[in-house]
């Protein structure tokens, strides 16, 4: 088996398991008394990292020399994801949750950046491609990604402010 299935197969189960905690998360939280903002855009953002995990098993000829450079810092990269969802807790999900009264959350990656994770996240849509020489892989899923992370931030930031107060 190539190193680049490996990795996409671990990537998948990593996506899967996350997907899980993600939906148990949301779930608890709209029973809360949570509300979902932005669900309109939310299909496109599974659509969009479906697609890049296909375009890399499909377009990336399996025997590619893998750059073991950029797989570390993909790695690094999931090492801070990782620190985003326990930052989190029972907060982290995929979509758009707030509920009311809930703190917001100040610690971890989150004292240093506003939304840490989709930091990571253009990281990862970059560097895994590129540690297989798919350069246009890279830059077309970048692009596609940055389109929708200014929406969505747009959407999540309206969203905190009226938790922070400055409505």
């Amino acid at each position: 088996m190539s190193v680049l299935w490996i990795v996409l197969a671990l990537v998948a189960l990593q996506r899967g398991i996350e997907l899980v905690y993600a939906s148990r998360n949301t779930r608890r939280l709209l029973e809360a008394g949570g509300t979902e903002i932005g669900a309109r855009h939310y299909p496109l953002f599974v659509l969009l990292h479906a697609s890049w995990l296909v375009a890399m098993a499909v377009f990336i000829p399996p025997q590619s020399p893998p750059n073991w450079w950029l797989l570390g810092l993909f790695a690094v990269l999931q090492a801070l994801r990782v620190w985003v969802v326990r930052t989190l807790g029972p907060y982290w999900t995929t979509r758009i949750i707030t509920v009311p009264n809930a703190p917001l959350v100040r610690n971890g990656p989150y004292r240093f950046f506003r939304h840490p994770n989709y930091l990571v996240v253009v990281g990862e849509i970059a560097v895994l491609p590129l540690a297989f020489g798919a350069v246009w892989i890279a830059l077309v899923f970048s692009v596609l990604n940055a389109a929708l992370l200014v929406l969505r931030t747009r959407i999540e930031e309206r969203a905190l402010a009226v938790r922070r107060g400055v409505s």
